[in-house]
């Protein structure tokens, strides 16, 4: 399993696939199973690769505090670790600030898919974010998906709950994540240039509606969908919305690479 490491720290990540890379940059807590439905459709033609923020799964726990700009740096040393000169990134919530930041700091990013961001932190809500973590008990996942969505998947809910009891940040890692977001003001949104697509979910306790539209409306080639349900719409409609990162990808791929 490669490991990069940032100022002592180190990160895991895992890649598969051919072609063009796009990397995932995961949300508060969440462990790399957040895009397993995303890797699946995309390896292949392109490259996945897929890391565990500091804190969460099999990369370092330090202590905190955390922040955005030190977030970005990870993936930096992510990418210089695999050789990667160009990359694709999708960031949902934190990952979604994360990738904002490196597409400001570094030069590698090519285009930008953002699920359920805002531009700042002050913008989202403290307590909601708080309950999507493991350690909220059993309706951790009731800010992340629509009531209906967890009545009609048991089975599935039932693996999700194992995936994230293996690799969720908890406790003060959790914390130090949330903290990350919290106080994430983004660079000046007109510098941010790429070609970006925001989706973000109608019902989301975290990330309000008029925030996502306002993060859209900042991006000089930035171009916003609302999606029905909550924090992890993304999850709950997964196939829809990979087929539109497909689309998208193929958009940019025959003009970068």
């Amino acid at each position: 399993m490669p490991t990069a490491t940032n100022d002592g720290v180190s990160l895991h990540y895992e890649t598969d696939g051919d072609g063009p890379t796009v990397a995932f940059v995961g949300d508060v807590g969440y462990g790399a199973w957040l895009w397993g439905w995303h890797y699946d459709a995309l390896t292949g033609p392109y490259e996945t690769l897929v890391w565990d923020l500091r804190g969460t799964g099999d990369s370092d726990a330090p202590d905190g505090p955390y922040d955005v700009a030190t977030l970005a740096a990870d993936l930096e040393a992510v990418l210089a670790d695999h050789g990667v000169g160009r990359v694709h990134l999708v960031g949902a919530g934190l990952g979604g600030m994360v990738a904002l930041q490196y597409a400001h700091e570094f030069n590698r990013a090519r285009t930008l898919t953002l699920y359920c961001t805002a531009a700042a932190g002050s913008e989202l809500d403290a307590d909601a974010l708080a309950s999507l973590s493991l350690d909220a008990g059993a309706d951790s996942l009731a800010g992340a998906f629509s009531d209906g969505f967890r009545g009609a998947n048991p089975d599935l809910l039932e693996r999700i709950a194992e995936w994230r009891r293996a690799d969720d940040a908890t406790g003060a890692a959790f914390d130090a994540q949330a903290a990350a977001a919290l106080d994430f003001d983004a660079p000046p949104l007109y510098e941010v240039t790429l070609p970006t697509e925001v989706y973000y979910g109608v019902e989301d306790p975290v990330v309000p509606t008029d925030a996502a539209e306002s993060l859209v409306s900042g991006l000089p080639r930035g171009s916003g969908e609302a999606v029905e349900g909550r924090h992890g719409c993304f999850v709950e409609h997964a196939t829809v919305l990979t087929d539109r990162l497909t689309a998208f990808l193929d958009e940019y791929t025959d003009h970068e690479f």
